[in-house]
């Protein structure tokens, strides 16, 4: 049996009761990923490289790889990860939206020394707070 070389990408999706424009602000500017997930110097331009405020790990360098206004924008993480915000408009009103953060390998670690599958495992649960409470609470508080 060939030995995986990759671990699943994480993909979560929750369906906010929010319109596309709404939620493109929270996750398409600083002012609103700052809302709901951390701290950053994001900005929408393919090319910009911004810092994620993560705490007691420091600041993470990151680079946006696409914007296309309001479905998608995805950026470079750290030395491995990519994460990518996809936006779907629903018919009543509500949109779909899907974070996928990829770039996981069981032979790799972190730039803190942890490896990717012990991470990734860590990064699973979180994820599903921050995208399924965190951000849906952040969008309810928005004007």
């Amino acid at each position: 049996m060939e030995a995986q070389t990759t671990l699943p990408e994480i993909r979560k999706v929750v369906v906010l009761d929010a319109p596309i424009e709404k939620v493109w602000k929270a996750v398409a500017t600083s002012k609103g990923i700052a809302g709901w997930w951390m701290d950053n110097t994001f900005e929408p331009v393919v090319g910009h490289e911004f810092v994620l405020h993560t705490g007691h790990f420091g600041d993470s360098p990151c680079k946006v790889t696409e914007v296309d206004p309001p479905r998608r924008v995805g950026f470079d993480w750290g030395k491995d990860w990519h994460i990518t915000f996809e936006l779907k408009a629903l018919e009543d009103g509500k949109t779909e939206f899907t974070l996928i953060h990829s770039g996981w390998d069981p032979g790799k670690i972190t730039e803190f020394g942890q490896p990717h599958p012990v991470v990734r495992g860590i990064m699973d649960g979180g994820w599903e707070k921050i995208v399924k409470a965190d951000l849906p609470a952040h969008i309810g508080r928005m004007a």
